[in-house]
């Protein structure tokens, strides 16, 4: 499976031209956070990481 993550760092911002580009590029899941990039205590994720762990 193909996942992708699609980060922007605030709610005003927009993750669709992300979003469209991993669909193209044959993503199956994609993963979205609105919250800034300083760490990597986001939901979304942790949750991707989460799975991909779990699938290897």
């Amino acid at each position: 499976m193909i996942y992708g993550y699609a980060r922007v760092s605030t709610k005003e911002q927009n993750e669709e031209r992300q979003i469209i580009a991993f669909r193209d590029a044959g993503a199956e899941r994609i993963y979205i956070d609105k919250q800034s990039g300083k760490d990597f205590a986001r939901p979304q994720y942790q949750r991707m990481m989460k799975r991909i762990k779990k699938n290897l």
